[in-house]
């Protein structure tokens, strides 16, 4: 892979991360309100447990999107992550927003499955920690 792909993976996955960086935060930040919203609002059994696992994913794993750490294993997470809550919290089509929100998490599933298959690229800890060995 030449300089500019790897930058473009780079920057991909800075945008990528993004949003769930900033969704695991405030998740984080809100603890208590996101809960009664997974139990109240979406049904979730356990609605700390389902917290605890949304921070842990979104947050963990933006942040270990962004550095390219274990990128590969992260992508797949991510990747199954946004079809089980695109199924579990966008299927009221009746909802243009909804069906959007739906729409969206599938597409970044698809991106996902990009970085599973393709990997961080050289500016990242992965390509780090592969140099040293």
């Amino acid at each position: 892979m030449d300089r500019a792909q790897n930058l473009a993976l780079l920057i991909g996955r800075v945008l990528m991360s993004w949003i769930f960086i900033s969704g695991g935060w405030s998740k984080l930040l809100a603890a208590t309100a996101t809960q009664t919203a997974f139990g109240q609002r979406y049904g979730l059994p356990l609605p700390m447990v389902a917290w605890l696992v949304a921070v842990i994913v979104e947050l963990g794993g933006g942040l270990a999107l962004l550095l390219g750490l274990y990128t590969r294993f992260v992508g797949l997470v991510l990747a199954v992550w946004c079809v089980v809550t695109a199924l579990v919290a966008h299927t009221n089509f009746a909802d243009r927003v909804q069906e959007i929100q739906f729409h969206k998490n599938m597409a970044m599933a698809g991106g996902f499955l990009f970085v599973f298959a393709v990997g961080a690229g050289i500016y990242s800890v992965d390509r780090l920690r592969t140099r040293y060995r």
